[in-house]
């Protein structure tokens, strides 16, 4: 038969107000008897409270950053008994303080000094007693619960070269685990992402005829890892969108007609709409942190577009796109490809992009997967506009379609947002004067 119970805090000496920085258990967990259920910290020390008895939790009465004191309502569990934790066994419980100095503090129980605090039980024997609670040396780059820190200490992984996502910037047990994610991604991209590495061994082509063998371009070798890179980091999703661009094609002809010093392409004009996209939607506009914990939303819209040279692709930046006109963007347009093609391109002329375009309208073909371009967390490819059949109700009309290709990091955006943008791009493309709005 069981019993549900309600957990207090235990006595705890003179401590009081007490923050709690970490919940250990959920609603669900089955929990043993000296399982540890929260951690609290004072300003000296870091304790974990442990469970009375066995049972199961049901409810959880406090969260990361409340405070508690002795008596505090922790949660509610199901018991099948009251079981006592032995006086003795309860004595030999003893806690780290939150803060190790170094990796050799982190794997020695020792340390100079330990404050012992009894007190009597609770009305319903929920403790005996809360014995050692043990106090380290201060080291801001260690600020971890001691049931994380035996966590680090079993995987082998130095604190202090990890930054807390916790409460007080404490470190979590998530913390370590991404640390570890992110070390053999690391150790992974070391070892297959150089071109120059080692790669598997190629057979002998020769006994199949004749080879010749070609160096790639310095732009190759120097893109190319940075490519693989960015493939095997950065979860990728590309949704693929047809386009009206009747009117525009239109429009775009008759401007190229008044403007002939000025080569005007499709690219322009997506270029545009996308500035007014990018504010309408600027998690598109954004990059991931380090830590994966955050997004650093940009309050600029400046355009990458990739420029197919003799050498390879450079992706040239045209800036502050919001604020320039079409004719102002196709000018810079062919401005910075004649650089390009002509290799005078500078590092300043290439940097500082927050959303990159690469087209292949000029080659052809429908549909293909840009790679995003890190930092940013979006790309959008261009085909060449085609004129096909399209059903508007009661008959075919022939309309002018152009494939849009958007790549994204699912880490920052889903499938609903990339939807949506890529969609109101193409009305913003469908009729320009939607830009104006």
């Amino acid at each position: 038969m069981t019993t549900l119970k309600d957990i207090f805090v235990p006595d705890i000496g003179d401590f009081k107000e007490i923050p709690v920085i970490e919940v250990l258990v959920k609603p669900g967990d089955v929990v043993e008897a000296e399982d540890s259920i929260i951690t609290l910290e004072s300003d000296k020390a870091t304790m974990e409270v442990p469970a009375p008895t066995k049972g199961v939790v049901k409810e959880i009465k406090v969260n990361p950053g409340d405070t508690v004191s002795e008596g505090s309502l922790i949660l509610s569990m199901e018991s099948p008994q009251a079981e006592k934790i032995p006086q003795e066994k309860m004595e030999s419980r003893s806690k780290e303080s939150s803060i190790a100095q170094g990796p050799e503090a982190a794997q020695s129980p020792e340390v100079n000094s330990e404050t012992e605090y009894r007190g009597k039980a609770e009305k319903d024997n929920i403790f005996s007693n809360v014995s050692e609670i043990k106090q380290a040396s201060f080291n801001k780059g260690s600020h971890a619960s001691p049931s994380v820190r035996k966590f680090a200490r079993e995987l082998g992984v130095v604190l202090s070269k990890i930054e807390g996502s916790g409460l007080k910037n404490r470190i979590l047990k998530e913390d370590i685990q991404e640390y570890i994610k992110k070390s053999l991604m690391q150790s992974s991209r070391t070892a297959n992402a150089k071109l120059g590495g080692k790669r598997r061994a190629l057979p002998d082509f020769t006994k199949f005829g004749g080879i010749e063998k070609k160096p790639l371009s310095r732009i190759k070798k120097i893109s190319g890892p940075l490519l693989q890179e960015n493939w095997q980091e950065i979860p990728h999703v590309t949704q693929h969108h047809d386009v009206d661009v009747t009117e525009l094609e239109s429009f775009r002809k008759k401007i190229a007609l008044q403007e002939k010093n000025i080569k005007i392409t499709p690219v322009s004009f997506v270029i545009k709409a996308l500035s007014v996209a990018l504010t309408r939607n600027p998690s598109f506009n954004s990059s991931l942190n380090s830590n994966g914990n955050e997004i650093i939303l940009k309050k600029y819209i400046n355009i990458g577009v990739a420029v197919d040279t003799p050498n390879g692709l450079l992706v040239p930046v045209i800036k502050n796109v919001l604020s320039k006109g079409i004719l102002e963007i196709a000018e810079e347009l062919n401005k910075v490809g004649e650089k390009a093609r002509n290799g005078k391109l500078t590092p300043k002329d290439m940097e500082g992009g927050s959303f990159s375009v690469s087209s292949l309208g000029g080659i052809g073909g429908s549909h293909f997967t840009p790679i995003v371009n890190f930092p940013e967390v979006a790309i959008l490819g261009i085909n060449r506009a085609q004129i096909k059949p399209v059903w508007d109700g009661s008959q075919f009309s022939p309309k002018t379609l152009l494939p849009l290709s958007l790549s994204y990091d699912h880490r920052v955006i889903d499938g609903a947002e990339g939807a949506r943008f890529i969609v109101e791009l193409a009305e913003l493309l469908k009729d320009l004067r939607n830009t104006l709005l």
